[in-house]
């Protein structure tokens, strides 16, 4: 039986979390606010080579997932800060468990080196 959301069609729970967190930045951009609340501007240097574009994509899409919040001061120049929120937090244990495979076997095959959460 397949289930809508948001105009897509999902035949499973694992196909609907795929789609959530699936994407090259969604990973990063929840890996670095599982640190703590950031800015538009903290967030884009600690990831490193997003486009604004993708960013702004990436946040509202992720807010619309409630994986993270955003929050607007009124002030000028306008400031915005995101969160992690509870269903975020909670894919943290999975992507921690993903550093440690990607440590092994990137490790293994002479590719790759750990990524620090506060970086």
């Amino acid at each position: 039986m397949q289930v809508e959301y948001d105009g897509k069609s999902y035949e499973c729970a694992f196909e609907f979390a795929l789609d959530v967190v699936s994407g090259k930045w969604k990973g990063l951009v929840l890996w670095h606010l599982s640190q703590g609340t950031l800015r538009y501007g903290e967030l884009r240097k600690k990831i490193g080579n997003i486009t604004q574009k993708m960013l702004t994509q990436t946040l509202r899409d992720m807010e619309k997932h409630q994986l993270i919040s955003r929050k607007v001061y009124p002030v000028v120049p306008p400031k915005v800060e995101y969160t992690i929120t509870e269903y975020g937090e909670k894919l943290i244990p999975i992507f921690e468990q993903m550093q440690s495979w990607g440590e092994e076997v990137g490790h293994a095959i002479g590719v790759v080196k750990a990524c620090q959460k506060d970086s």
